[in-house]
C-alpha cells in the first residue's frame, strides 16, 4: 500500500542523516508499557489553538540550547510516497490520513538543528495547536501505530529501511505525554531515534533525534510551548 505518512518519513530522514547509537547522554532503551499519561490538568478550563505564527515564536532557539548548537536551514515541505511493509496499522494510519501528512493539525512550526558538539548528532522540535480533543486523539492514534509492530520496513525511493519500534516511559511534564524509540538499520548502519511528545493543552511539543538530546531538552521545549499556551 502506497501512503503519505510524514512522520515515518522525517524521521528515517533524521536517523539517516547523523543520529547514531553513540550519542552522548543517551538513556537506557528499556521499553515500558506506560506511554501517556493525564494529569489533574485535564478539568481546566480549554484555551483557544495558537497560531503558526505565535508557535514559530516559541521554538527553541540557539540561546535556550547553547553555542554547540547550529540551526539547520527549512527543508522544502515533503509529501512524498513511501510504502509501509509489515505493519498493518501504519498502513491503515496512512490510508486515513489527510494530504499533508499524519500530523493534520491547523497549526504547526517546526526547527531543526545539529549538535557539533556530538559528532554531528540532531536534534529537531515541532509544535502542532488545535483543540485538545483533535490534539490527543491524533497523537495517541500515531504512536499507537507506529509501536503496534515490533520491526517493519520503509521504503524511500530505492532505500530500503529495517524499523524496530519500543514504547518508552515519558516523563510527566504535561496533561499527556508519548515516547518511543526507534531503531533504524539501512544500508549496513544502525541509528536510534528517540521521539517524545508532549501535550500542554491546545500545544503538543514534539521533540526527536539523538536520545541523549531529546532528553536534555524536552523540559525546555515543554517550558517556552507553556508560555505560548498562556501569552498567545
Amino acid at each position: 500500500m502506497r501512503l503519505h505518512t510524514t512522520t515515518v518519513l522525517s524521521l528515517t530522514a533524521l536517523a539517516l542523516t547523523g543520529c547514531s547509537t553513540s550519542s552522548a547522554g543517551s538513556s537506557d532503551p528499556t521499553p515500558s508499557t506506560a506511554v501517556s499519561a493525564h494529569t489533574d490538568g485535564d478539568n481546566a478550563p480549554a484555551s483557544a489553538p495558537l497560531s503558526s505564527a505565535a508557535l514559530a515564536e516559541r521554538l527553541l532557539d540557539e540561546r535556550d540550547l547553547g553555542e554547540d548548537y547550529i540551526r539547520q536551514p527549512q527543508r522544502a515541505e515533503r509529501h512524498d510516497d513511501i510504502s509501509v511493509i509489515g505493519c498493518p496499522a501504519l498502513e491503515k494510519l496512512g490510508g486515513e490520513a489527510a494530504v499533508g501528512g499524519s500530523f493534520d493539525f491547523s497549526h504547526e512550526a517546526k526547527v531543526s538543528f545539529t549538535y557539533v558538539g556530538g559528532g554531528g548528532s540532531q536534534v529537531s522540535e515541532e509544535l502542532y495547536s488545535d483543540t485538545e480533543a483533535k490534539l490527543s486523539k491524533g497523537m495517541g492514534r500515531i504512536f499507537d501505530a507506529m509501536t503496534s509492530c515490533p520491526t517493519y520496513q520503509v521504503l524511500v525511493g530505492s532505500t530500503s529501511v529495517t524499523v524496530t519500534a519500543q514504547k518508552v516511559l515519558a516523563a510527566r511534564l504535561g496533561d499527556e505525554q508519548w515516547s518511543q524509540w526507534l531503531t533504524f538499520f539501512s544500508g549496513g548502519r544502525n541509528s536510534i531515534v528517540k521521539q517524545t511528545a508532549v501535550r500542554t493543552g491546545t500545544v503538543v511539543v514534539v521533540v526527536s533525534g539523538s536520545p541523549g538530546l531529546v532528553d536534555a531538552h524536552m523540559r525546555t521545549a515543554v517550558a517556552k510551548a507553556r508560555v505560548a499556551r498562556s501569552t498567545g
